[in-house]
């Protein structure tokens, strides 16, 4: 779905693009998706992504990626920022289905419409496969912070350097044939606590071919979370968000403690199950159920939509 070829101009080693269309550059990196970033000042970040480090800013409706050529920005950015996608038009189908669905079932005002004209600058990231599984592994009972802090960790002691923004050092995030290598201990003194067996589990399990990315790609959602299910230290949440941003599974819809929360006060008149949320979102979002679920999370996480909560909330299988 390519509606919105961007403009784009290169001046003094730099890609800017101007009049960009539902990009907000704080929302896509503070929503929750990703964790492997520093924010410089306001919406201005440094970004360690697909073995690369981009210093980035928006001004109002112009992006410019420091230091990258054209080549690079179609090769990678282009494809990491989701650019081809018309959010437009994803925006207007969902919004639209709710509408009918609160129409026909006598339901109050749209928070779906609110969210979107509030977070409608939110792209979902087309992440590094291993990097999400591992990140949302770790994001377990974490708050954001913390999570970035490890994921760092992980990097600086077993990625390679990428360079430096605004004093900083960088690295990549590791693949997953040299933490497979890591012992238990080692793993530990990065400070991921109990997670530290299913890091390994994970890692050594991909670097085995025993979970295989392109085996992930080609096969539907149901059977890829099948897969993911079986390493240890992943259950339902985790697996639908390594779907959603690690395998471009569009119609994921994670469940955690605040989307549970924001869909039972929106939608039911009863403490709804999982299982009942994630339905209603399939006949409410469809293939679009990621995209309603990021602006929903990050809206109601900031509304304080239902009870507040201290950390992304994860099911745990052990």
């Amino acid at each position: 779905m390519n509606m919105h070829l961007e403009r784009i101009r290169s001046e003094n080693n730099c890609i800017i693009i101007e009049e960009t269309r539902n990009f907000n550059i704080e929302q896509i990196l503070e929503c929750g998706q990703c964790f492997h970033f520093e924010k410089i000042c306001d919406n201005e970040y440094a970004i360690a992504a697909k073995s690369r480090l981009l210093h980035i800013k928006q001004e109002g409706a112009s992006v410019t990626f420091y230091n990258t050529d054209e080549e690079t920005y179609r090769e990678i950015w282009r494809d990491y920022f989701d650019m081809d996608m018309d959010y437009g038009g994803i925006i207007k189908t969902i919004v639209e289905n709710e509408k009918n669905y609160l129409d026909l079932h006598g339901h109050r005002e749209s928070e779906l419409r609110k969210a979107v004209e509030e977070k409608g600058g939110v792209r979902i990231l087309n992440q590094d496969f291993f990097e999400t599984l591992i990140s949302f592994i770790i994001s377990q009972n974490k708050q954001i912070p913390h999570i970035k802090q490890i994921v760092a960790a992980l990097s600086k002691r077993y990625g390679t350097y990428l360079g430096e923004v605004n004093g900083n050092d960088y690295y990549s995030f590791p693949d997953a044939e040299t933490l497979a290598a890591v012992t238990d201990e080692e793993m530990r003194a990065c400070r991921v606590g109990f997670r530290a067996p299913y890091i390994l589990d994970a890692s050594r399990k991909v670097a085995s071919g025993l979970i295989s990315e392109e085996r992930l790609r080609a096969a539907d959602p149901a059977e890829a979370k099948r897969e993911l299910l079986t390493i240890k230290g992943v259950g339902e949440k985790i697996a639908d968000c390594v779907l959603l941003f690690g395998l471009e599974k569009r119609s994921a819809f994670p469940v955690d403690v605040w989307i549970k929360r924001i869909m039972n006060e929106l939608y039911f008149d009863h403490e709804a199950s999982n299982v009942e949320i994630m339905s209603l979102a399939k006949e409410l979002y469809g293939e679009y159920g990621g995209y309603a679920q990021q602006y929903l999370f990050y809206y109601g996480r900031e509304q304080k939509l239902g009870k507040s909560a201290g950390c992304i909330g994860i099911q745990t299988k052990k």
